[in-house]
């Protein structure tokens, strides 16, 4: 998939600087492009190992003034082995029943969405989201996407993850969880299946998004690895250790 050319010119385009979501007293700006006709598929998983995002039919990368902070990661899924925090997690989840549904939004998913946002985002443009909003993020794909439900054994949905399957892994474009239930770490749980999947699918990567290591929303993610960072020169590990924030930013090749 990575050398087949495409059949049409395509184009990009920068957005107004916004205050970034993130980081305080930051302004974000991204690079966009349309995913689109027959093309699409072919695009995505392109611009997926470019470093780019997917969000409704739109593929984004970071691309602003002053600040590489979002570093693009992927988990390499042969070599994860959990630490002892992330057993924890699995064992606190496993009495949850998982199973993967078509991308179509319901009012229960909807719910938990709308809790979750209030307690996590407040303030922010997803909280103020509404049901035909929150339709339009779970159904507007033109790839091969789908729902993850993760229930508890009375039936409660307790996590939902909205996922694109490549053809080198998933990549985890969304995901939301009872925010009443911290202690259990459903969003730690919700990654771990996504790592799990992509074993029983021989799918070497699981695609989680920027890890943005000033910010306690996204810092997370440094805790699967090996985990690996694009940057300049391509997919390379991370060690969030040693590594400062920003290095390996999807912008600076594109600037």
């Amino acid at each position: 998939m990575d050398h087949v050319p495409l059949k049409r010119p395509h184009f990009f385009f920068t957005t107004a600087p916004l205050p970034c979501p993130y980081l305080a007293d930051r302004l974000e700006r991204k690079i966009v492009t349309e995913l689109n006709g027959p093309d699409a598929e072919i695009l995505h998983e392109s611009l997926s190992r470019a470093g780019f995002r997917r969000s409704h039919s739109i593929a984004y990368t970071p691309a602003c003034p002053g600040c590489s902070a979002c570093i693009p990661v992927r988990i390499v899924v042969d070599g994860f082995k959990p630490d002892r925090t992330l057993r924890k997690v699995a064992k606190a989840n496993a009495g949850l029943t998982v199973r993967t549904v078509p991308a179509r939004a319901t009012a229960e998913q909807f719910r938990l969405f709308s809790r979750y946002q209030e307690s996590r985002h407040t303030g922010g443009d997803m909280a103020l989201m509404g049901f035909y909003d929150y339709r339009s993020m779970i159904e507007d794909s033109p790839i091969d996407t789908f729902m993850v439900e993760f229930r508890s054994p009375d039936g409660t949905l307790m996590a939902g993850c909205l996922a694109d399957r490549m053809s080198d892994g998933l990549s985890a474009v969304y995901s939301f969880f009872e925010p009443d239930a911290a202690a259990r770490s459903l969003g730690s749980a919700v990654v771990l299946w996504l790592i799990d999947e992509a074993r029983r699918r021989s799918l070497p990567f699981v695609y989680l998004g920027y890890w943005i290591g000033e910010s306690r929303k996204m810092s997370y993610k440094a805790r699967f690895q090996p985990l690996e960072a694009f940057g300049p020169n391509g997919w390379l590990p991370l060690d969030p250790d040693t590594q400062p924030p920003g290095q390996n930013s999807p912008a600076d090749s594109l600037r």
